[in-house]
């Protein structure tokens, strides 16, 4: 099966924006039967070495995970510094943000997307790996986050 662009058609994670981390979280954990995950904030600046819109940035958020089955889905409540996550909260209010994909060999990933006129929006760094927004919008209706892990 042709794996396309990114090395893989597997989605790893669905990510939502919201306003309340905490009741958000635990109106999903009621509804999906689940134990409410705590949430945590994102790693510090020097550490994070958030990069958006080709500019450093002091953002973080808070971070909540749950494990539905062979997808993740993710709650973000962004803080008020300037981010991917903190101008859609704005522009859009709460909702989808990005869908995300495990992939190797994240820079060629990025050139290639952006050949097709799909720009990179927001970088930084994890315990454990790299993230990348690539805005995908225009062409595939929603962001892409894509993550690098070390340890694969």
């Amino acid at each position: 099966m042709k794996q396309g662009v990114l090395g893989t058609n597997v989605i790893a994670q669905v990510a939502l924006i919201v306003r309340d981390i905490e009741k958000t979280s635990r109106k999903m954990a009621d509804i999906f039967g689940v134990e409410k995950p705590q949430w945590f904030w994102t790693d510090p600046p020097e550490k994070a070495q958030t990069r958006y819109r080709g500019e450093s940035s002091p953002a973080r958020a808070k971070l909540a995970f749950f494990d539905m089955g062979s997808l993740q889905l993710e709650l973000i409540e962004p803080d008020e510094h300037p981010s991917t996550w903190r101008e859609f909260l704005d522009t859009h209010g709460e909702g989808v943000h990005h869908i995300a994909f495990v992939v190797k060999g994240m820079q060629d990933k990025i050139q290639a997307l952006e050949k097709r006129g799909m720009p990179l929006v927001q970088t930084g760094e994890y315990t454990g790996g790299r993230y990348a927004y690539i805005d995908a919008v225009n062409d595939l209706k929603v962001m892409l986050e894509l993550l690098e892990n070390d340890n694969e």
